[in-house]
């Protein structure tokens, strides 16, 4: 028996986009996930060929469903649920390199601040 249907928050589970049913359910009501351009809800049943927007952090990634499963399973395997679209690829690396050019200007912090430091801190801040 091959399944033709299966619920979206089971769907992502299996695919691994979340750790959990839970989260994966809590993410679909929250309004993270798509399917074919429509909020759903947890029960709507994806079945091959449905596109799905999914909303993780800053990134948000389209992907095809190639196959359905119910079970999660190692993540080689996860990964011939779906294919990701051409134009997700693109927008994610966009979307990586500009975050890391923001993160360039900004000045790198050498940790924990040592005894020296912190009483300096503590006298412009007026503490003490």
């Amino acid at each position: 028996m091959t399944l033709q249907k299966v619920r979206i928050d089971k769907w992502l589970w299996a695919a691994r986009f979340f750790r959990g049913r839970t989260l994966a359910a809590e993410a679909v009501n929250g309004g993270k996930v798509h399917v074919n351009g429509q909020r759903v809800k947890p029960a709507r049943a994806v079945q091959i060929g449905d596109m799905i927007d999914v909303t993780r952090g800053p990134h948000q990634v389209t992907v095809k469903v190639c196959r359905v499963s119910i079970k999660r399973g190692p993540a080689k395997v996860a990964q011939t649920l779906y294919e990701e679209t051409q134009a997700s690829v693109e927008r994610r690396e966009v979307s990586i390199q500009q975050r890391k050019l923001l993160s360039a200007g900004l000045p790198r912090s050498s940790g924990r601040p040592d005894k020296r430091q912190r009483r300096q801190l503590r006298k412009a801040s007026g503490k003490s």
